[in-house]
C-alpha cells in the first residue's frame, strides 16, 4: 500500500541510510499539479480547449463518433460504433470510453486507435485484419 507521503518522493526511499525516516520538504505547488483525464466518450463530437505550456492550445475531444481510419488505399472517415476492447482499462468498454490502443467497432470494422483523443482532439485508427 503507498500513502500520499510516500508519492512525494516519487521513487526515492523514505528511509535514511541510519534508519531514520525521511521526511518531505514542501508541498505540490500549482503548476507540478496535474488535470483529470479526458475520458473521451463516444457520442456527437465535442471538444474543449485547454491552454499549454508556450501559448499553445491543447484540444481535447470530450465526445467524438468519428475516426479517421488508415486502410490499405489511403484514410477513410469512418463513424464510430462503439468501443471493443480498452486495455488502459476494462471498465472503459462498458463506459464507451476511447483512449490510445483501444478497439473500437466502426462502420469500415475493428480498427485500434493509434492517437490520444484526450491530448490531441481526434481519433486517428488502423484496421485490424
Amino acid at each position: 500500500m503507498t500513502l500520499l507521503s510516500d508519492m512525494k518522493f516519487q521513487g526515492r526511499s523514505t528511509r535514511k541510510r541510519t534508519g531514520g525516516r525521511r521526511r518531505h520538504a514542501r508541498n505540490k505547488r500549482r503548476h507540478e499539479l496535474g488535470d483529470e483525464p479526458t475520458e473521451t466518450e463516444v457520442g456527437e463530437q465535442k471538444l474543449k480547449f485547454v491552454d499549454a505550456r508556450g501559448g499553445t492550445e491543447k484540444i481535447r475531444a470530450v465526445a467524438t463518433d468519428i475516426a479517421s481510419v488508415a486502410t490499405d488505399d489511403g484514410t477513410v472517415a469512418a463513424e464510430i460504433e462503439n468501443v471493443v476492447e480498452n486495455p488502459a482499462n476494462p471498465n472503459y468498454v462498458r463506459r464507451n470510453i476511447i483512449t490510445k490502443g483501444a478497439v473500437v467497432a466502426t462502420s469500415e470494422g475493428e480498427a485500434r486507435v493509434t492517437s490520444r483523443p484526450g491530448q490531441d482532439g481526434q481519433v486517428n485508427a488502423a484496421l485490424l485484419e
